[in-house]
């Protein structure tokens, strides 16, 4: 106050000073609180997004079960040695302190090493550490392990927060001697990681799939930029590949608080894993495993073929078999060369899935199609009998005939695969009727089985016809004919083969093939069950259908028969043997054989399909095959116990009708 009543007194100019010296200590003032508190605050919540790094850690995946909860793909624990670099830090200094830089400082008269000098230094005492720690490492476990100084140095710089992996898989012997010889070594530690694993080795592995590395983002609803992400995989081909979104489930999150060198000190979780969800198939296991032993037994690992067992009630697959067949355990576990060449070898081309993806000429099991097609066009007889002198003529030129020249009525000539007979009514029947019986059948489309790269195969449909014409190429009489035995401008996969023989073995329903039956979770309650989908009705008479069922049992059990080898004791099976050629020009290249079948006659429950690429015929290769097949499913209903009958919730198709579990009717070139 005094101070204020002199200026007051004295002079004006001072007072006015005196204002300017205040209202700038309230501004000082009020600039540093802005400072300290406002600024800091944002500076500490920046410094803190700097500090801390997003990881994604996968989560366990879901196991892949058969019908009856065996495991085909599961997830058995890893132990890894890693290495922890924050834990080598001291090491890092002691190194280069202690040893590189009294070097350095000697050989360069005293001086201390500067910039660039000074940082290679400092590398090199991280890589002396490194590779010593590694050196024992490996001496604990017996082996020798690589020592990348491009791939530490690479940790190093991008992920220098997260443990670097060292040895990966050890045996029970070698941890055993990494607990005696390793527990202390500091930076180092044992972890356990889930990696997939397939019990069963090569069994199903076409229809398993397989791993391969995955580094990118899983669909989480709320997107995180992470900056490091675990070890992880996905699913390539067969239903790891198709339900890949089902079995990874969902990743977790952790935050990794890093010190201004990036070293981590602290982890927090931010969100757990949930674990993926496991897959139920309709594959049943002793099915499947006597389905490929059958097959293989053709022509051992050199074997190209397929097999296909289904439930003709529901289309439940009980086996899908394609030969040869490959391990899906080598794709997680690491390839060698010479598993590798294996795997991508041009002839015998293992990774293809022939039940599914393989098109092939059907030969003289299309007979099935090309007789009901006839029946139902009224220009086929079963009674009547018509004498063929062994082969047709075709312009100058002839189609043989496997069968001997004689009298053929429609029995008959489906039991002795009669060339002659079925061209016959081919031609009276026509083009136009073969294909649109061929599509009630669901052929020239997929069958919609949960699997990729499935092959539609091929028909000679109008359109075909059309582009034909329009290239002056008319279809000709010919054409007919050839397609009339199942040759010439058609294709049919082995899963669509099956899906007919049980469509003709249930009365006329051509089902879905079923081949997961649904999703379970962890802990093995049922979320989601697939219905059985029928996709259409045949609409062809019951009695047409009876006479094909009835001359395909008389192809496995009368003498006459080419499906003789087929046959099993107590259980009466009914097929059609089929054999096509493969040409190139006139020159035959290669021989397709095929037999479909459908058993037991009386109460149909299971169709098989059978195709062996370079067999010798359908009755010789194939039928073999499914007689094993056939009588694995008699032993399994003996053994009991499994539930082969399980039907599920029936849900028709656009142009097919739902059916009830019961009543089904009762069962009243190519060559064979």
């Amino acid at each position: 106050m005094l101070i204020l009543e002199q200026l007051q007194r004295h002079d004006g100019r001072l007072r006015a000073l005196a204002a300017v010296v205040l209202v700038g200590m309230v501004l000082l003032l009020a600039g540093l609180w802005r400072l300290q508190v406002l600024a800091a605050q944002r500076y500490a919540r920046s410094e803190e997004a700097q500090s801390v790094r997003l990881v994604r850690v996968p989560a366990v995946r879901g196991k892949i079960l058969d019908r009856n909860g065996s495991a085909l793909a599961e997830n058995r624990p890893s132990y890894d040695v890693n290495l922890y670099l924050e834990e080598l830090r001291p090491s890092f200094t002691f190194e280069y302190t202690n040893r590189l830089l009294p070097d350095f400082r000697r050989a360069h008269g005293g001086s201390r090493p500067r910039g660039e000098a000074s940082r290679k230094l400092q590398e090199q005492a991280r890589l002396t550490v490194y590779s010593n720690t590694v050196a024992v490492v490996a001496q604990a476990l017996g082996n020798t392990l690589p020592v990348s100084s491009e791939r530490f140095v690479r940790h190093y710089v991008q992920a220098l927060a997260l443990p670097l992996p060292v040895a990966e898989a050890l045996t029970p012997g070698q941890m055993a001697q990494f607990f005696e010889r390793c527990l202390g070594t500091p930076g180092v530690d044992l972890e356990v990681q889930a990696v997939r694993n397939y019990p069963y080795g090569r069994l199903a592995g076409h229809v398993l799939g397989h791993l391969r590395r995955s580094d990118e983002a899983d669909n989480d609803p709320e997107p995180l930029v992470f900056r490091y992400r675990l070890r992880d995989f996905e699913g390539v081909a067969g239903v790891e590949g198709r339900f890949d979104h089902v079995l990874r489930g969902r990743a977790g999150v952790k935050a990794l608080r890093v010190n201004s060198f990036g070293y981590r000190h602290e982890e927090t979780v931010l969100r757990p894993t949930e674990p993926g969800r496991n897959l139920r198939l309709t594959l049943d296991v002793p099915i499947q495993l006597a389905a490929e032993r059958a097959l293989a037994r053709v022509a051992g690992p050199t074997t190209r073929g397929a097999a296909v067992v289904m439930d003709v009630r529901n289309g439940d697959l009980l086996a899908l078999v394609s030969a040869p067949a490959f391990d899906p355990n080598e794709f997680v576990s690491g390839m060698s060369h010479e598993a590798y060449a294996r795997l991508n070898d041009e002839t015998l081309r293992p990774q293809m899935n022939r039940a599914v993806s393989g098109a092939y000429a059907p030969g003289s099991i299309f007979k099935i199609v090309v007789g009901l097609a006839a029946l139902e066009a009224g220009v086929l007889d079963p009674q009547a009998r018509h004498t063929y002198p062994g082969y047709w003529p075709v312009g100058d030129r002839r189609i043989n005939d496997t069968a001997p020249a004689g009298e053929y009525d429609f029995r008959r000539a489906f039991i002795r695969s009669s060339n002659a007979y079925f061209i016959d009514h081919g031609l009276k029947t026509s083009r136009a009727r073969i294909v649109a019986m061929s599509e009630r059948f669901g052929l020239g489309t997929p069958t919609g089985v949960s699997l990729g790269a499935e092959s539609r195969g091929f028909l000679p449909d109008e359109a075909f016809v059309a582009r034909r014409r329009a290239q002056r190429n008319p279809w000709t009489e010919g054409d007919t004919c050839h397609l009339s035995i199942g040759q010439g401008p058609i294709t049919v996969t082995p899963l669509q083969m099956a899906v007919m023989t049980a469509a003709v073995a249930n009365g006329g329903r051509v089902l879905e093939p079923r081949l997961v039956r649904g999703i379970e979770t962890a802990e093995g309650r049922l979320l989601s069950q697939e219905p059985v989908r029928v996709r259409g009705e045949l609409g062809v008479s019951a009695r047409h259908l009876a006479l094909v069922r009835a001359a395909m049992v008389a192809d496995v059990e009368e003498r006459e028969g080419t499906g003789r080898e087929a046959a099993v004791e107590g259980f009466r099976v009914a097929g059609k043997t089929g054999t096509a050629e493969v040409t190139r020009g006139r020159v035959l290249v290669d021989k397709i054989t095929w037999f479909v079948a459908f058993g037991p006659y009386e109460s149909p429950r299971y169709a098989v399909a059978v195709m062996v690429e370079s067999g010798g015929s359908g009755g010789r290769t194939s039928a073999p095959v499914a007689r094993q097949i056939f009588q694995a499913l008699r032993q399994r209903e003996e053994a009991g116990g499994w539930d082969a009958g399980a039907m599920g919730t029936v849900v028709g198709r656009p142009g097919g009708a739902g059916v009830s579990e019961g009543g089904l009717p009762a069962a009243g070139r190519g060559g064979a």
